[in-house]
């Protein structure tokens, strides 16, 4: 009689030899978990619950204010194209940097972290007096006709400040990493410059540049001590809406602080889901074509 043989399902097998590499796997993913949990799921469900005192009605009208609302606006689109001016220029200081040597390389590149080191209250006290009506660049400005402090222009300069840096240490890795073998077998191929940026170097850095962009745009949206010097702070004009989280908590009201951060909380992160989303999409359509090529 032949005994048969028992195997493990694929699915378990797979699940061994992907996660038994890491000594201790279980311990581990209880541990990150359990960290995760501590420093970021409780505190949110806090937010939630204190949420949740408040009926709907009362939820309503306070996340719906026309002061929140014009807060939403201008916080979630400043933060938007902040993001995408990072992402432009982030790129091309990445560029810059990794692909040209030039005198004075290592002080730009040093310069690119200050945003990081600086308090944003000093970014922010240092950027209103910049572009203050009297100030250094602020003066010839106005002189234009363009005032930037104490205007929404001045909160976008805000956030640009403090959210370039994540775009081009994202960047700039992935370009020192790069094969320069691929660009020069485009060009002797015939290719353009336009044709080999395109299809070459576009596609191999376009994940670290969605990855930048994403960063920087969720800094912007938390971002309060480098923008409340900046902006003037004028209901429906240049009111961010993290100040209005701050009032309302120097009011006592917990309540309607939690709910407009829990409004604010839940839009990030569809907004975070929906790019990631767009990033997975597009990774898996290049996954796919360059199999159909190899076939």
């Amino acid at each position: 009689m032949t005994p048969i043989a028992i195997t493990e399902p694929a699915s378990n097998a797979y699940f061994k030899r992907a996660y038994s590499i890491l000594p201790g796997f279980g311990i581990a993913l209880g541990f990150t978990v359990f960290y995760l949990s501590l420093i970021v799921l409780i505190p949110l469900s806090a937010a939630f619950i204190k949420t949740f005192t408040l009926t709907w009605a009362q939820f309503w009208a306070t996340v719906s204010a026309p002061r929140v609302v014009a807060s939403y606006q201008l916080t979630f689109g400043t933060a938007l194209l902040a993001a995408l001016i990072n992402a432009i220029f982030g790129l091309l200081v990445a560029w810059v940097l990794v692909r040209y040597k030039f005198p004075g390389r290592r002080i730009i590149d040093a310069l690119v972290d200050l945003p990081f080191a600086l308090p944003t209250a000093v970014a922010g006290i240092a950027l209103t007096a910049i572009y203050a009506p009297n100030g250094l660049l602020g003066a010839p400005l106005s002189a234009a006709g363009i005032k930037v402090a104490f205007t929404p222009l001045g909160i976008l300069v805000a956030l640009t400040f403090i959210g370039l840096p994540f775009v081009v240490r994202t960047v700039q890795p992935v370009l020192e990493d790069m094969e320069r073998e691929l660009e020069e077998a485009a060009k002797s191929l015939g290719a353009s410059n336009w044709q080999t940026a395109s299809r070459v170097i576009f596609p191999t850095i376009f994940p670290a540049v969605v990855t930048g962009f994403t960063l920087a745009f969720a800094r912007a949206l938390g971002e309060y001590g480098s923008v409340i010097f900046i902006a003037g702070n004028m209901p429906m004009v240049s009111e961010i809406t993290p100040l209005i989280i701050i009032t309302k908590l120097e009011q006592y009201d917990y309540a309607g602080a939690t709910s407009i951060a829990v409004v604010m909380l839940v839009a990030s992160f569809l907004l975070l889901l929906l790019i990631n989303t767009a990033q997975w999409w597009a990774r898996e359509r290049r996954s796919e074509r360059r199999a159909e090529e190899k076939v």
